[in-house]
C-alpha cells in the first residue's frame, strides 16, 4: 500500500515554471497544493536511467528525500518503432543543439528532422509507427513510491505541420485523426494526449477516480 497524495503539500520536481502551472490545474480540484522544486532551491538529478519510468523515479525520489514531502515527477518522449524505440529517453537530448550566439538550447525542427532522416534512410515503406509516452512517478520520503504510465499511439508525417504544438507534435498524427498534434486545437489533444492517459490513471489510484 502506498501513501496517498491529497491532503497536503506536494513538491513537483520540475524547475520548469510551465509544467508546473500544467500539473497544478490538474490537481486542484482534489485539494493538492503544489510547489516545484525549483522552487524550494532543490537540485535536478541526473537522469541515468534507460527507462521513462525509472528516470520519473530517480526526480521524484530526489525530491522527496530532500524537502521531506511527498513528490511528482514525470518523464516523457517519443518512441518510433522503425527506429527500435528511439528517441525514447533521449527525446530532449535529440533536440540539444551546440552553443548558438552564446545561448545553447532546443532546436525541434533539428529533431524532427533527425528522426525523419533515420527513417528515411530505412527505404521507402518504412513503418512510420510512433507513439508517445508519459510516465507519472509518486514518491515518499517514507520510500514509497507509485508509477502511472501513459501512452498515445499514432503514426509520424513529414513535413511538419501546425502552429499549435510543442516539440514533436508537427510531425505526431494520433490514432484515429488525420490532423498532427500541432494542428489539434491544445484542448482536444490534452484530452488525448499520453499525459492525459497517465493522469486519468494517478486520479483514479489517488483519489478513487
Amino acid at each position: 500500500m502506498t501513501g496517498k497524495l491529497g491532503g497536503g503539500s506536494l513538491v513537483i520536481a520540475t524547475h520548469n515554471a510551465g509544467k508546473l502551472k500544467e500539473i497544478s490545474a490538474l490537481l486542484e480540484p482534489y485539494g493538492v497544493k503544489c510547489i516545484s522544486a525549483g522552487a524550494l532551491g532543490l537540485p535536478e538529478p541526473a537522469e541515468t536511467g534507460k527507462t521513462f519510468a525509472q528516470n520519473a523515479l530517480i526526480k521524484a525520489r530526489a525530491a522527496a528525500e530532500a524537502s521531506g514531502l511527498a513528490a511528482l515527477a514525470d518523464d516523457s518522449g517519443l518512441s518510433v518503432d522503425a527506429l527500435d524505440g528511439r528517441p525514447g529517453v533521449y527525446t530532449a537530448d535529440w533536440a540539444e543543439r551546440q552553443w548558438f550566439e552564446g545561448e545553447p538550447g532546443r532546436d525541434w525542427y533539428m529533431a524532427m528532422g533527425k528522426v525523419e532522416g533515420s527513417l528515411q534512410a530505412k527505404g521507402a515503406g518504412t513503418d512510420r509507427s510512433a507513439a508517445f509516452h508519459c510516465v507519472l512517478a509518486a514518491a515518499w520520503p517514507s520510500g514509497e513510491h507509485a508509477i502511472y504510465e501513459g501512452k498515445c499511439s499514432g503514426a509520424l508525417t513529414w513535413p511538419p505541420r501546425g502552429e499549435m504544438g510543442f516539440g514533436y507534435d508537427p510531425v505526431f498524427i494520433p490514432a484515429g485523426r488525420t490532423q498532427t498534434f500541432a494542428e489539434i486545437d491544445p484542448s482536444e489533444k490534452h484530452a488525448i494526449s499520453h499525459r492525459a492517459d497517465a493522469f486519468a490513471k494517478l486520479v483514479a489510484d489517488q483519489f478513487g477516480g
